[in-house]
């Protein structure tokens, strides 16, 4: 299933394919293909170079790892996450390592990492679910992240799958169009809330 983005200007194809179903295919990832998405991570900027990204990485090739990610998630989450074939925790480093002094673009470059992470999977075929709702202390507990870290995201990652294996509300959300705010509620001239004349 696409769910291709109904721009009003035009943008890349690349970016008008990404989006976020829970309906996953649970055919597993291929080890190449998973290192092909982390080499696109690897290439994100960052502040200062710094670099601040750490990925875990679950497959179901490895049940034990699969299912502490799987626990880690909020309930909603839980319900449509568990087909997808590949769980990655996102987790940013908060302090410079050349001072110590606090990183305040940590979560900012993790996300720029990220987003390049999942425009590959979408290059390549296979789609990816950022998710928020996820307990972020069981996780730390879990996967023994230090002090100085702090886990940022939970994404699935798999081929897409069929929307009629999501319960009922979930499936309704997976089949409506997509929408965004109009340019001129985010991008500002002069002053806060002043629409910059090119979005009218």
């Amino acid at each position: 299933m696409e769910k291709r983005a109904d721009t009003t200007h035009p943008i890349h194809d690349l970016l008008a394919r990404r989006w976020s179903p829970r309906a996953f295919d649970e055919r597993p990832v291929e080890t190449e293909t998973l290192k092909s998405l982390f080499e696109a991570a690897r290439w994100a900027p960052s502040s200062n170079n710094e670099q601040p990204w750490r990925f875990f990485v679950a497959t179901k090739e490895n049940r034990a790892d699969y299912d502490r990610f799987l626990a880690c998630l909020l309930e909603g989450n839980r319900k449509w996450a568990f087909r997808a074939p590949v769980l990655i925790l996102s987790v940013a480093s908060m302090n410079f390592e050349d001072n110590s002094k606090p990183n305040r673009h940590a979560f900012h470059d993790t996300g720029m990492a990220t987003e390049n992470l999942v425009l590959q999977a979408t290059a390549i075929g296979l789609v990816a679910h950022q998710m928020a709702g996820f307990d972020v202390e069981k996780a730390r507990t879990d996967l023994g992240i230090p002090s100085g870290y702090e886990p940022v995201a939970m994404i699935a990652i798999g081929r897409p799958g069929d929307p009629a294996t999501l319960p009922d509300h979930l499936r309704e959300r997976e089949v409506k169009p997509r929408d965004r705010q109009p340019m001129g509620d985010f991008v500002f001239s002069g002053q806060w809330g002043t629409p910059s004349p090119f979005t009218r």
